[in-house]
């Protein structure tokens, strides 16, 4: 029964958006529309007192992070699906650790209107998130938005404000730091030293575009490499290097890009090279419609709940 009420959801969902198509490294994350957006479905049966259960996967919420995208909670019976933003709720899992199978627990109450109960977080009514029309009007928003033309620093720049809104500390190599573009953002600290421990990939990391490091610890959360202009497997390849060294470290690798060098990207990490060590299904073509997007979101999100102190560097 999960199979047929998840096949059939897919089958809609190509019938309204174009092919949808299934992300490497996982069996429920797929993306549509030729990267507009990204769906994350889930399945449930319905169990005593009109509940639901569900385990969202840490590693699938981190692959919806930046991209317009949706958690899709299905269930028996059901006359349409509850397409819930992601972005609404994407503060709550980053201040929440998953459990000990690497999964975020959440439930559906179906009595007296729907509710979202994610454990450890609370309950959050949902009602408004049944059908399409959320899906489609986003797409639809996204589609029609006018986006400015952006040079690799000021992609920089937002992937450093992105980073210290969510609570990260931020490193930009220091020949960059200059040419960051303030005009687009607070201004922010930047890191003037990498973590220590990553000697054996200390000269590597020195030169990636922008990384997110964890405040305390020191882990490396997140590499971003800009291909702006350079060859599209210059970043795959530095990637492949510090998964090989540390191959425990994995981070979220992206490669940063314009739209149309997608195909590039795809072409690339599907190298034999990168399909053996593994690289292929770690690292993410992030488009600059999705950088935006995302510093949009989580600035307006910010001052609907008051600005973080602009900061000088």
């Amino acid at each position: 029964m999960a199979n047929d009420i998840k096949e059939s959801f897919v089958r809609e969902l190509s019938k309204r958006f174009g092919k949808s198509q299934k992300l490497e490294g996982s069996k429920s994350l797929f993306e549509i529309g030729n990267g507009a957006a990204r769906v994350y479905i889930r399945y449930s049966k319905i169990h005593k007192r009109n509940e639901t259960f569900y385990g969202l996967r840490q590693e699938d919420l981190k692959r919806l992070e930046g991209f317009l995208a949706f958690i899709c909670f299905l269930w028996d019976g059901q006359v349409e699906p509850l397409l819930v933003p992601f972005s609404e709720y994407e503060d709550v899992f980053h201040t929440m650790s998953p459990a000990g199978d690497g999964q975020y627990k959440a439930m559906v109450y179906l009595d007296s209107g729907t509710e979202l109960y994610i454990a450890g977080a609370g309950r959050f009514n949902v009602e408004a998130h049944y059908g399409w029309s959320g899906l489609e009007s986003s797409i639809d928003s996204a589609k029609l938005s006018h986006l400015p033309d952006m040079s690799h620093s000021q992609i920089q720049t937002l992937l450093g404000a992105i980073g210290i809104a969510k609570g990260f500390d931020v490193w930009v190599p220091p020949n960059d730091r200059a040419k960051l573009d303030w005009s687009l953002t607070n201004r922010f600290y930047h890191s003037e030293l990498l973590p220590y421990g990553f000697d054996s990939i200390q000269d590597i990391l020195q030169e990636v575009d922008t990384i997110w490091i964890e405040r305390g610890s020191g882990k490396l959360r997140a590499l971003f490499e800009v291909e702006h202009s350079t060859p599209i497997y210059s970043g795959p390849l530095w990637f492949n290097d510090i998964h090989l060294v540390v191959p425990n470290l994995r981070p979220r690798f992206s490669i940063v890009a314009n739209e149309t060098r997608r195909v590039l990207f795809v072409r690339q990490i599907n190298r034999p090279t990168f399909r053996t060590s593994g690289l292929n299904e770690l690292c993410t073509f992030f488009e600059y419609a999705n950088v935006i997007g995302w510093h949009n979101r989580i600035t307006a999100k910010i001052k609907r709940g008051g600005n973080y102190a602009e900061q000088q560097i």
